[in-house]
C-alpha cells in the first residue's frame, strides 16, 4: 500500500499528486475529516482537539493516509497527527468499512503529553468492520513516528481471539518519479486493496467462519481512547 504524509496547511506537491482534483494521485477534503464522503479536512480535526482543550495553536497538523488512485478512493485507515515540538500528541485514527460507514478514534494521554514508541492507548471497538468479527473487544494502539520513519501497530483483542494490523516504513519525499514507480509497482492503488481486502474475505467464506450481519453505524462519529477520557470541554 502507498501512503502519504501531508501538512494540509503548509505543503507544496509534485505535478502527478494534487489536492482537490484528479490526478494520478489524489487527496481530497471531502474525504477525509468528518461524515464519510461529506468530510471537512484539516478544519475538522480542529474542532476535534478543540473539543478535547489540546491547545491547537503551534501545533502541526498532518494527515497520514492512503491517496486516490486517478478516480478511486478507499481507505481502511487514516491518522490525523498533532505535533507539538514534532513530536505526536494526538491522533485521531480515521476508520472506514466497505459498508461505507465510519468511525474515528481520538487517541492521547489524558494531559497530551508526546506519545512515545512504547506507550500503548486503548479503545473500545465501536464499529463493525470485518463480516467474521463481532462488535466487542478492544484496540491497543502503539504508534512510533518520526522525521525518518514510521511504525503504527493496532492489536485487536476480543476473549482469545485477535488480529494484529501493522503499517511500517520509511519516509521519503514524494517526486513525480517515486509516484510514477509506485503506480507501476503496485498498480491501482485503492482499488487492489478493496480487491484483497474481498478475496481475503472470499477465502473465510469457504472456510466457513462465523457471519455477523452487518449493523447501523455508530453514533456519534467519534470516540476516545481510554486514556483520555474527560479532556472534552
Amino acid at each position: 500500500m502507498d501512503f502519504v504524509i501531508c501538512d494540509l496547511e503548509n505543503s507544496t506537491t509534485p505535478g502527478l499528486f494534487s489536492r482537490n482534483k484528479f490526478n494520478l494521485w489524489s487527496l481530497w477534503d471531502h474525504k477525509h475529516g468528518g461524515p464519510r464522503g461529506n468530510g471537512t479536512g484539516v478544519e475538522w480535526f480542529k474542532g476535534v482537539l478543540r473539543e478535547h482543550n489540546f491547545p491547537v495553536e503551534g501545533a502541526t497538523l498532518i494527515l497520514l493516509t492512503q491517496p486516490s488512485f486517478l478516480w478511486f478512493h478507499f481507505n481502511p485507515v487514516s491518522f490525523w497527527i498533532a505535533l507539538r515540538g514534532g513530536q505526536p500528541c494526538a491522533i485521531v485514527a480515521e476508520v472506514n468499512n466497505t459498508f461505507g460507514h465510519r468511525h474515528c478514534y481520538f487517541c492521547s494521554h489524558h494531559d497530551f503529553r508526546p506519545i512515545l514508541k512504547n506507550d500503548t492507548l486503548s479503545a473500545s471497538k465501536q464499529m463493525h468492520v470485518s463480516p467474521f468479527q463481532k462488535v466487542s473487544g478492544q484496540y491497543f494502539f502503539k504508534f512510533d513516528i518520526s522525521d525518518t520513519a514510521i511504525d503504527i501497530r493496532i492489536l485487536f483483542e476480543d476473549g482469545a481471539q485477535g488480529v494484529l494490523a501493522t503499517l511500517s516504513g520509511l519516509r521519503r519525499p514524494a517526486t513525480n518519479a517515486s509516484l510514477f514507480w509506485s503506480a507501476l509497482r503496485r498498480p491501482f492503488g485503492a482499488a487492489r486493496v478493496v480487491a484483497l481486502i474481498y478475496w481475503q474475505a472470499l477465502i473465510l467464506w469457504f472456510k466457513r467462519a462465523p457471519f455477523t450481519p452487518k449493523p447501523a453505524p455508530p453514533e456519534p462519529l467519534l470516540s476516545d481512547s481510554d486514556d483520555c477520557k474527560g479532556t472534552k470541554a
